[in-house]
């Protein structure tokens, strides 16, 4: 009998404590928290379009597993649209790097992808064309630059990126790609004179 409860002692000094939190939802980790204005401050955007977007607070599976939760810019008109697409790649588990507004880079796209940064809203050009980007007007989203790069012939970006089928946050026809594309965007994915994997548009209703 004293043996008996010798062993249990030890096995009860062996055995952690309860943490408080045990069973709970880990953190989220939270990859970005601005203002509407801090999230615009220093774009050359004119103010029509200033006034037209919205900061939308976002949450995705990061590659660590975790919840992360980032924000990005868009259309207003887009906002609760965009909410409702990464709500579905959440339950989706798809994993998404990071999602900061392109303020953080300094509003440049190269920094912006080198950083594998998910973003919307950055007042800029098309690559190599005079036109500007549909980013431009808030009605475009970028995800997982390393993983879906550009490609225009020789020209790809981020520099080294590679598209392959199976690697984690890569964007192929299938459930992610169908929750933009069922409510109206285009994924560059589908564009026949270059790729854009990376790339989702709302076109302009008639």
């Amino acid at each position: 009998m004293k043996y008996h409860l010798l062993i249990l002692a030890v096995l009860a000094m062996a055995s952690p404590p309860h943490s408080p939190s045990h069973g709970r939802q880990a953190p989220i980790v939270v990859d970005s928290r601005m203002t509407l204005a801090q999230a615009l401050r220093g774009t050359r955007a004119p103010d029509r379009i200033r006034r037209s977007l919205a900061l939308v607070d976002v949450r995705y599976r990061g590659y660590d597993s975790r919840l992360h939760q980032g924000q990005i810019v868009v259309r207003k008109d887009l906002a609760a649209e965009v909410a409702a697409i990464f709500r579905e790649l959440e339950r989706l588990r798809f994993p998404i790097q990071r999602v900061i507004p392109v303020v953080h880079y300094g509003w440049s796209d190269a920094a912006s992808m080198a950083s594998n940064n998910t973003s919307g809203f950055n007042y800029r050009r098309k690559p190599g064309e005079s036109g500007m980007s549909r980013h431009a007007f808030g009605t475009a989203i970028d995800i997982n630059p390393a993983q879906n790069p550009y490609i225009r012939g020789k020209v790809v970006m981020p520099p080294g990126a590679r598209h392959r089928v199976g690697v984690p946050g890569t964007l192929t026809d299938g459930p992610v790609v169908r929750a933009f594309t069922r409510r109206g965007w285009r994924w560059g994915g589908h564009f026949r004179k270059h790729k854009d994997w990376q790339h989702f548009d709302k076109p302009a209703r008639s």
